[in-house]
């Protein structure tokens, strides 16, 4: 596959086409001293010529052309150009992966090329130029033996930020399928993972409803993120991941999205299986792997990911006391009404435990009450706390001192029925009695 084939939009090349044949005011350009005449003559060669004669000038003078095509692009800022320089440049890469040095060893003479004209191309308002440059840039990034530098990467992290966030599905096609290109490589998901708006862009996709190629894009992406020892460890916590992932693989029933998934869970039990399998408890994790373990699938390597998690999940869930699976909810900070809240015994049994290494799961639970915005959370944190009170009466002091009591008492004016509800019979518990202290 040609490396420019890395990133492929039908939008782009429907465009590419349309713009090849399309005039440039080049003898203009001259007049107006911004093109010399060596310049225009070289131009003129290859401008709107049959692609077998521009091919056939670029086998002897690639690197004449590679130079001209930069250093036009860096000077000419009028949309219309910068699209055909965007384009000629494109054409000499396409299926000519030979020609990519000529373009980035353009460094070795003058440090802005060949990224710095590109770069900019990428903030132009047009989205055929940065969509295209985007295009351009993956392949010679992608294609570089040495490590990238960060005043490359930082601005086209950014770029392509902003493109999946926005509302063009051209613009997100190219650019998710630009960072499946860039993440293969440890530098760009060391920069990615600094840019919280890179991994955001992309969970705001897996939440609307993508197509089951964007989810495999958009999983291939995340699989690779979590290569990451520092991404592994924190990406449930501050992205919610792992709930996320349960709900596509559980909606979207490719192989491939499946095996990406499988993966990506894979790497996180791997390296960081502490703060991640809380809330592979919690999403249920065990039951859909031994499901998967039941099919059959074409590929050997979702086989072997599915036993590795099918036996660490074992390992680790099944020898849990309810106490265990309850805090496992907690620290997966997504609390639902599961059996366990309601069951009397439970808490007659293991309230006090609340309370043990100086209150440490007591004051996760009046964190989630204080911090969670989810109506499910808050109702039976607030659920919670009230059923601590009923069977630990000693603890209302702390509770007050932790400011849950206050918190309870906002949420009787909450807009949720079954959070006021909740907050009501606790608040009723809280202030029913005088303190012990």
């Amino acid at each position: 596959m040609s490396t420019l084939a890395l990133v492929a939009n039908a939008w782009l090349d429907s465009s590419t086409e349309k713009i090849r044949s399309k005039p440039v005011p080049w003898e203009g350009y001259q007049r107006a001293n911004l093109v010399t005449s060596e310049e225009l003559a070289l131009i003129k060669k290859v401008d709107r010529q049959p692609q077998a004669k521009v091919q056939s000038i670029l086998v002897t003078d690639g690197p004449t052309y590679a130079t001209l095509y930069l250093k036009l692009l860096k000077k000419l800022v009028r949309v219309d150009t910068m699209q055909y320089l965007l384009v000629m440049i494109g054409d000499a890469l396409l299926d000519h992966d030979e020609r990519i040095p000529l373009f980035t060893k353009q460094i070795d003479t003058e440090p802005e090329l060949p990224y710095g004209p590109l770069l900019r191309a990428c903030t132009t308002p047009d989205e055929f130029v940065q969509l295209k440059a985007a295009q351009i840039l993956t392949t010679l990034l992608s294609s570089e033996s040495g490590p990238l530098s960060n005043q490359h990467i930082q601005p086209f992290l950014n770029t392509l930020a902003s493109l999946i966030q926005g509302t063009s599905p051209h613009a997100r096609d190219v650019a998710v399928q630009s960072l499946e290109a860039l993440l293969t490589r440890t530098e760009c998901r060391a920069a990615a993972w600094t840019m919280p708006n890179v991994v955001d862009g992309l969970v705001t996709i897996l939440e609307s409803n993508p197509t089951p190629q964007m989810c495999y894009q958009v999983g291939f992406c995340f699989w690779l993120l979590t290569f990451e020892q520092d991404v592994a460890e924190q990406i449930n916590r501050k992205f919610d991941i792992i709930p996320l992932l349960m709900i596509i693989a559980q909606s979207v029933v490719k192989e491939k999205v499946q095996r990406v998934i499988v993966a990506t869970y894979r790497n996180l039990v791997a390296k960081a299986p502490s703060q991640n399998l809380p809330a592979m408890l919690v999403a249920k994790l065990l039951p859909y792997v031994k499901n998967l373990s039941t099919r059959k699938w074409s590929d050997e390597e979702i086989v072997e990911d599915i036993e590795f998690l099918k036996e660490e999940l074992t390992k680790n869930f099944e020898s849990l006391t309810t106490y265990d699976e309850y805090t496992s909810e907690l620290a997966s900070g997504h609390l639902s009404w599961t059996p366990v809240h309601d069951s009397e015994a439970f808490w007659k049994e293991n309230a006090t435990k609340l309370n043990d290494k100086d209150y440490e799961q007591l004051k996760v639970l009046v964190k989630l009450l204080k911090e969670s915005t989810d109506p499910v959370v808050l109702a039976v944190a607030a659920h919670d706390v009230g059923q601590y009170t009923k069977h630990y009466e000693r603890g209302k002091k702390t509770l007050s001192d932790l400011g849950a009591k206050t918190r309870v008492m906002e949420l009787m004016s909450h807009d949720n029925p079954d959070v006021r509800y909740q907050a009501l019979l606790t608040t009723q518990r809280l202030v029913s009695q005088a303190w012990v202290g």
